[in-house]
């Protein structure tokens, strides 16, 4: 079984520090590089740290599980609005555009949730990164927890 990381444990060391920034940034900027929105590439950055890295320190774990934890959260959340979206557009369709009425706020609402999304993963990733590199535990916010 892994060891949990404590805040009292002895301050992790430069490698520790990286690898676990590493995580998290490497989630960043796989998803980012792969135009998906937010989450899938990321998780496979976070995962492949966890892997390389859980037995050797407990640290680096704990970033690795929340960088994947966070990521496979954005994207069920994104994987959500999407399955809404297409029931926005259903909707209109099915009402031969009368719908529109409703589905029109409906959308731009949609949407604006996606820009909060988008600017929140983003905002929390780069805090992530630098609460790691500077040796501190870190917890995304909205973040469904299936890797513990």
């Amino acid at each position: 079984m892994a060891h949990v990381y404590s805040p009292l444990a002895a301050a992790p060391t430069t490698n520790e520090r990286q690898w676990a920034a590493l995580a998290h940034g490497g989630a960043l900027a796989l998803a980012l590089l792969t135009s998906w929105t937010a989450g899938f590439a990321g998780m496979l950055a976070a995962v492949v740290v966890y892997l390389l890295k859980k037995d050797e320190s407990a640290f680096i774990a704990e970033h690795a599980r929340e960088a994947f934890n966070f990521n496979l959260s954005m994207f069920l959340y994104t994987c959500a609005v999407v399955v809404a979206g297409m029931l926005l557009v259903g909707a209109t369709v099915l009402t031969l555009g009368i719908g529109i009425l409703v589905t029109l706020p409906a959308g731009l609402l949609l949407l604006a949730l996606v820009a909060v999304l988008a600017v929140a993963w983003l905002v929390c990733s780069i805090i992530a990164i630098v609460k790691a590199w500077n040796g501190e535990s870190y917890r995304y916010p909205l973040t469904i927890r299936l890797l513990g």
